[in-house]
């Protein structure tokens, strides 16, 4: 067997494996926290894409929430704006809150469902304002830590918008903006709009697309299976799991506390891993359980 051959014929049971095993989940819900390179290199942006519709023609009810900052910062430096970030979360004035509106929603969440309708699945996109579907409030600063202006927190989910769009076989891409109560716009962290997206659903599992193999220990080396206790052990001790990741992986905790069974961290920037890493029984990234 020539290696194409023996590539092709690792391809395919790859998919008689993965679609076997969705079939377990069929009927459930999964909420996709869309990231990193996946949403920048235009292949792995179409393998996305393509997962997305297999997922859902497999039957399973998919939520997409999506991050763009990257885009965000490259469009406030053609407006001669520079992004400030403390801790890893971007400092948001009202200037640059229109810029994340236009880029995200405008932009971002438009190009995601174009492609996903364009390849045969049925996207609606949102922004968190749209039907009150992310009610927002001002993040507080830490003590001793700067305000970071116009970001938010989560203060609650209409579950309702997304049970109905999900029962009628929509896929929701969402932008994360929230809507405070008197009408502002709140620039949201996607890792825990994504969290809380996913408590709000009952969604069975949670998978993160990032720009690494997944959560790794001190060493640099892959954790393949976590569990809450250990998680919450090493986000304390900072081991490895600092910047970004650990942003992240308090968002899992907060997913897992609300009820989802299952979350996943796993490298976007590797081509089939949505469906490889929660949909077959040796995954690629890490999974986390309570």
């Amino acid at each position: 067997m020539t290696d194409h051959e023996q590539s092709l014929a690792s391809r395919r049971d790859l998919v008689v494996e993965a679609l076997r095993y969705i079939q377990r989940f069929s009927g459930t819900r999964a909420v996709i926290k869309y990231g990193g390179a996946a949403m920048v290199e235009p292949e792995l942006k179409r393998s996305f894409a393509q997962d997305v519709v297999l997922l859902r023609a497999a039957g399973l009810k998919v939520v997409i929430v999506h991050g763009g900052g990257p885009e965000i910062s490259r469009t406030l430096e053609r407006l001669g704006q520079k992004s400030e970030f403390i801790d890893g979360q971007r400092v948001t004035g009202a200037a640059e809150m229109g810029v994340v509106e236009m880029v995200l929603t405008g932009k971002v969440n438009t190009e995601i469902v174009g492609l996903i309708n364009t390849l045969g699945g049925s996207a609606m996109g949102m922004s968190g304002k749209d039907a009150h579907l992310i009610r927002a409030r001002k993040q507080i600063p830490r003590p001793g830590k700067p305000d970071l202006g116009l970001v938010g927190e989560v203060e609650s989910i209409n579950a309702e918008v997304l049970d109905m769009f999900l029962d009628k076989g929509y896929i929701p891409v969402i932008s994360p903006v929230g809507l405070g109560a008197d009408g502002t716009s709140f620039n949201i962290n996607a890792d825990h709009v994504a969290a809380e997206i996913a408590v709000a659903a009952r969604a069975k599992k949670l998978i993160f697309l990032t720009d690494v193999d997944g959560i790794l220990d001190e060493n640099g080396q892959l954790l393949s299976e976590l569990k809450t206790a250990d998680l919450q052990g090493r986000l304390q001790e900072g081991k490895a799991v600092k910047g970004g990741m650990a942003v992240k992986s308090k968002a899992v905790l907060r997913a897992l506390a609300g009820g989802v069974e299952a979350v996943h961290v796993v490298d976007g920037r590797e081509p089939f891993s949505l469906v490889v890493e929660p949909f077959t029984e040796k995954g690629v990234g890490t999974l986390v359980t309570a």
